[in-house]
């Protein structure tokens, strides 16, 4: 398997300097510096620079003459920002992806694969209850994705 592999959910603060605790076992994975973006479903991503990379990659190669890839790129990099942990391992979230995101007290930070996530713990218990109730049936849609559990 290659790059960072990230799984698990904690319940975390953010304190009134906008800092959240980064769980331990993300830390080193994430590495010394990685990047914090607006994600999808009103959530922040936090990826890996090898990640990061990745990903802006891919997002180069989508068409520029479409508009949807336009407004998608621009969406994804106007929101991202370098970040690097303080030797508590908190990371210092700025203004406008707090306010992106509603986070304002408690949240929650999730393991999804290859980078992380920051819910507001609000909307993540919202978010999760209604994909429960449907989890059945989007995992029937995966099928078509070559794809079985």
């Amino acid at each position: 398997m290659s790059g960072p592999m990230f799984m698990g959910e904690f319940q975390h603060s953010i304190d009134d300097k906008g800092r959240v605790i980064i769980p331990a076992k993300f830390r080193e994975s994430l590495g010394p510096s990685f990047v914090v973006t607006r994600g999808l479903d009103q959530c922040l991503f936090v990826y890996p620079m090898e990640e990061w990379g990745v990903m802006e990659q891919k997002l180069k190669a989508l068409p520029l003459m479409k508009s949807d890839a336009r407004a998608f790129t621009r969406f994804f990099f106007s929101g991202a920002t370098e970040c690097d942990l303080d030797k508590q391992g908190r990371v210092n979230l700025p203004g406008n992806l707090r306010e992106y995101a509603k986070l304002d007290k408690d949240c929650v930070v999730i393991g999804v694969s290859n980078r992380v996530e920051i819910w507001s713990k609000d909307i993540w218990e919202n978010y999760f209850n209604q994909s429960e109730e449907v989890f059945n049936d989007i995992a029937e849609k995966l099928v078509d994705f070559n794809f079985d559990l």
